[in-house]
């Protein structure tokens, strides 16, 4: 039997910066535990779904084995930040009281840059069919999205995975979509072993670590004002978007591949 997995819950204790390369402004933050972590706000762009992408996507993610900073459920007291000055950033801060998530910060990371660093094949397919899967359009040579630690390559930031959860109109098709934006993928150069990692994550990826995953939803981010189902109704959606996307993996696959044939 697999794991559940499971998140721990920080109380924020320090706002201390704004991280203003994100469009979504998030900040480094001190917690009740002692670490410092990047805290994403409900408050903030997209809202929960956000947050729903960074913690699906992140999860899905750690489930196959790939390094992601651990995901933590962050609480915000309704007192914080009352008494910070930028009228932005408080704004921000009171609109996000309760429940949002942070991942641990990597202190003394650097961005993965890929002339520098060069990724095997393994590792890039691996990344690349996480990618497609989540249809994540943030991993270009623009905004790699990844960070090199201890030497080591981490992922970071997917809350702009699950693209369909934005409009929420005909999602069956959307889970079944060949994801053409993988073409932009800042590995797929290197990906040469699509097929193969297909394979061995489809294995993985059973509907109950799947479900399991998806349960991790707090409740409070599933109150939409915008749709009609409630939020169990959304969770099963969410898990049977990723059932129909993983048993028609082929699609994407198919897709990076000729989409990486016409790069090199």
């Amino acid at each position: 039997m697999q794991q559940k997995p499971e998140l721990r819950t920080v109380n924020v204790t320090r706002y201390i910066a704004p991280l203003r390369e994100g469009g979504s402004l998030p900040a480094l933050a001190e917690a009740d535990d002692g670490f410092k972590y990047v805290l994403k706000f409900k408050g903030a762009g997209h809202g929960v779904k956000a947050l729903i992408a960074e913690l699906i996507g992140g999860e899905i993610a750690r489930a196959l084995g790939l390094p992601i900073p651990e995901l933590v459920y962050a609480d915000l007291d309704e007192a914080f930040g009352r008494t910070e000055a930028d009228e932005e950033i408080q704004d921000l801060l009171q609109g996000s009281q309760g429940l949002n998530l942070a991942l641990h910060f990597l202190s003394g990371a650097i961005t993965y840059d890929p002339v520098i660093t060069t990724v095997d094949a393994q590792l890039a397919s691996q990344i690349v069919w996480l990618d497609a899967f989540i249809t994540n359009v943030d991993r270009t040579f623009k905004n790699t999205n990844m960070l090199i630690w201890h030497k080591e390559l981490w992922l970071i930031d997917h809350g702009a995975c699950l693209y369909f959860h934005h409009s929420w109109t005909d999602w069956k098709s959307n889970a079944k979509s060949p994801f053409a934006l993988i073409k932009d993928h800042v590995l797929l150069p290197q990906a040469n072993l699509l097929v193969e990692t297909d394979a061995a994550f489809k294995q993985i990826l059973s509907e109950e670590l799947l479900q399991n995953i998806v349960s991790l939803i707090p409740t409070t981010w599933l109150c939409w004002e915008d749709v009609e189902e409630n939020p169990e109704q959304l969770r099963a959606i969410y898990l049977e978007f990723l059932l129909i996307r993983l048993e028609h993996s082929e699609i994407f696959i198919k897709e990076a591949q000729n989409a990486r044939e016409a790069l090199i």
